[in-house]
């Protein structure tokens, strides 16, 4: 193995890594503005009312990308088992 390879292998993951976590992050960034926004215009300070409206949109938002989610960290598995079969030769 290559250190070249290993740069590549670790930057292949972080850059999965971040997609991977963009819908769940993103669900959850919009859902929390919304509801501070709410918050705000109706001057209400419960501070514990924007867990549970987040908490539900990540877990809908993870399953609606569970299936693109899973089809992705496969393929990345499959290509580093890939790789590593080739560098064993």
């Amino acid at each position: 193995m290559t250190q070249e390879f290993v740069i590549h292998l670790a930057r292949e993951a972080l850059s999965l890594a971040l997609l991977l976590a963009l819908p769940a992050l993103g669900t959850g960034l919009i859902v929390g503005l919304a509801i501070s926004v709410l918050m705000a215009t109706t001057q209400i300070q419960e501070q514990t009312l924007t867990f549970v409206p987040k908490l539900i949109a990540v877990f809908f938002a993870i399953f609606m990308f569970s299936s693109w989610m899973l089809t992705s960290l496969t393929n990345f598995a499959g290509s580093i088992f890939g790789n590593l079969a080739n560098m064993v030769r």
